[in-house]
């Protein structure tokens, strides 16, 4: 929850908040627990809120909204923002826009990883050096590999793990580093 990340990054506790936004400490407790929606409070409770933690009240709200997709309709949109805009407004268009480190923040590592790959992947295809902003991330792994739907599906039929085991072995290597197996970015329909 955005809340206690904030809370968390200015080493405030509930208590300091309730004291320095006006709202009653149960209801912070609330709010920070999940047992109470932040989008469901009152515009005070909101605005207070915000105002002691120093943003802006679309800022606390924005995160209730965000509808996450399924990790393949997310994988498509990335594929064909790349044909649209091209290899190097790709980079450009992710680098500005600070998505990775985005959905990475709010917990999406998936996307974040993937999204990770694919820069590095077009950055390593057009002689670009890599954005070091984003170390920290290089190290991470996801913990469970990510096979594509069509790969999932020829295993179930053929009954045997041999089509996630050749995805695998052609997968590109800035994707498998982060444990998704991804071998064609390009061929889109």
């Amino acid at each position: 929850m955005i809340v206690n990340e904030i809370m968390q990054s200015r080493s405030m506790s509930k208590y300091r908040l309730s004291k320095s936004s006006g709202v009653p400490y149960t209801t912070v407790n609330d709010i920070c627990t999940g047992k109470a929606q932040l989008e469901k409070c009152s515009a005070e409770t909101i605005y207070r809120i915000a105002k002691a933690l120093e943003v802006s009240m679309e800022s606390l709200l924005e995160p209730c909204f965000v509808k996450r997709s399924s990790f393949e309709l997310f994988k498509s949109n990335v594929c064909h923002r790349l044909k649209e805009l091209g290899d190097v407004g790709f980079i450009i268009e992710t680098l500005e826009s600070d998505s990775i480190r985005d959905y990475y923040n709010r917990g999406w590592y998936p996307e974040s990883l993937y999204l990770l790959a694919m820069l590095d992947y077009i950055s390593r295809l057009n002689d670009v050096p890599v954005c070091t902003e984003y170390n920290d991330l290089r190290r991470a792994s996801l913990q469970d590999a990510i096979y594509p739907a069509s790969v999932i599906t020829a295993s179930i039929v053929a009954g045997s793990e041999s089509p996630k085991e050749q995805a695998r072995a052609s997968a590109i290597p800035e994707f498998i580093r982060f444990n998704i197996v991804e071998s064609e970015v390009r061929n889109i329909v």
